[in-house]
């Protein structure tokens, strides 16, 4: 009796053990509080589709995806907080983060982890420059958006007053430096060059600062909430003038923030994912859940998707393995077209283009399929 009694306990530690193997963690570190909100679901919700496509279709190599998501609430300190729990959960691969000043320290407690790391939205240079192995982004950096920004700037608003605004973050200054360093290369100069803190809502002072400056055009490195209380009280004090972004406004929030002032914001961000017609079935899926995969979604499950090939590939969820894997320049067949990496983890097709926001039929503001040429 004591022998099968042990033999039974002995079974079923077998396969307690067994189920537990047959499941890799991926961690998602987003934004799910805070400002930016909007942009974390957009990443939560292009890994949590992800992974459910890859487990119906198999899983990777015989065991199933299974997410685990932190909130990071765009805060350094929280980014590491979350990072530090993935590690000792035994999460193999991480999703994320958001905003660039959080994926830095983030991806270097994940590289002491033996964890690698893919943004789907991070353009930070510095992400990437730092040598470490595990990072990765499926989107591009900051000085390629920042070149065709300038470059547009000095061919379309030549000989015109140019104001710079940031919101002092590694994304929004570097975004503003990047795109000021492409402008004076092509001629172009500026007029103003101020910064704003995050979470700012009076913009009172600046714009009358810009007023008086009687700029032209406004470039603004940050995201969608600032850059949306800065157009509506622009217009509210009257002044007229455009402003360009970067892909931190990539969220339909943005006009909502903004209000009818939106209409004819001008930003560059990647070529438009959800016309991709290999993608239509995966985009369907999205809309089925009535979700619009904008902004970063798919860029979310294009990372999620490399980092199951290439476990596949290596047989393997050994970080390093996997990274090294990513490193060797093969092309990955994604959502958003194939992505394959150089030796620092940027992907090797530098893609921006410009958009506005423009009105609509229905009277909304947005800026799907608005390129501009």
């Amino acid at each position: 009796m004591k022998s099968l009694f042990s033999a039974g306990v002995a079974l079923s530690l077998m396969l307690a053990a067994t189920a537990a193997q047959a499941e890799i963690k991926i961690g998602v570190v987003v934004p799910v509080t805070g400002p930016n909100a909007a942009f974390g679901a957009q990443i939560k919700t292009g890994a949590q589709q992800a992974i459910a496509d890859i487990n119906k279709a198999g899983g990777v190599n015989g065991e199933k995806l299974v997410m685990t998501v932190g909130d990071d609430a765009s805060d350094p300190k929280q980014g590491v907080s979350v990072a530090n729990k993935f590690a000792s959960e035994g999460v193999k691969a991480v999703v994320g983060a958001f905003n660039s000043g959080v994926s830095i320290p983030v991806s270097d407690v994940l590289q002491e982890a033996g964890i690698v790391e893919v943004s789907p939205a991070s353009t930070a240079i510095k992400y990437t420059e730092r040598g470490n192995w595990n990072t990765f982004r499926t989107c591009g950096r900051d000085d390629q958006q920042g070149a065709v920004a300038g470059a547009y700037l000095a061919d379309k608003f030549k000989g015109k007053k140019i104001a710079f605004v940031h919101d002092k973050t590694p994304y929004g200054k570097g975004l503003a430096d990047e795109t000021l360093k492409a402008l004076k290369a092509k001629g172009g100069s500026n007029v103003l060059y101020e910064g704003i803190n995050p979470g700012e809502k009076d913009f009172s002072a600046l714009v009358s600062k810009l007023k008086q400056a009687n700029v032209d055009v406004i470039y603004f490195g940050g995201l969608y909430t600032e850059a949306g209380l800065l157009i509506r009280q622009m217009r509210d004090q009257s002044l007229k003038a455009p402003l360009m972004g970067g892909d931190g406004i990539a969220d339909r929030e943005f006009a909502q923030v903004a209000g009818p002032g939106s209409d004819g914001t001008l930003m560059t961000f990647s070529p438009d994912a959800r016309k991709n017609p290999k993608a239509k079935a995966t985009i369907d899926a999205f809309k089925a859940m009535n979700f619009d995969p904008e902004g970063y979604t798919l860029y979310s499950y294009a990372a999620t998707q490399i980092l199951a090939e290439a476990m596949k590939a290596t047989k393997s969820t050994d970080g390093q393995k996997v990274a090294a894997y990513m490193r060797e320049g093969k092309p990955f067949n994604t959502v958003i077209g194939d992505i394959a990496y150089d030796k620092k983890g940027d992907i090797t097709r530098p893609d921006y283009v410009m958009y506005m926001w423009k009105k609509g039929a229905d009277g909304s503001i947005n800026y799907a399929g608005n390129e501009q040429p």
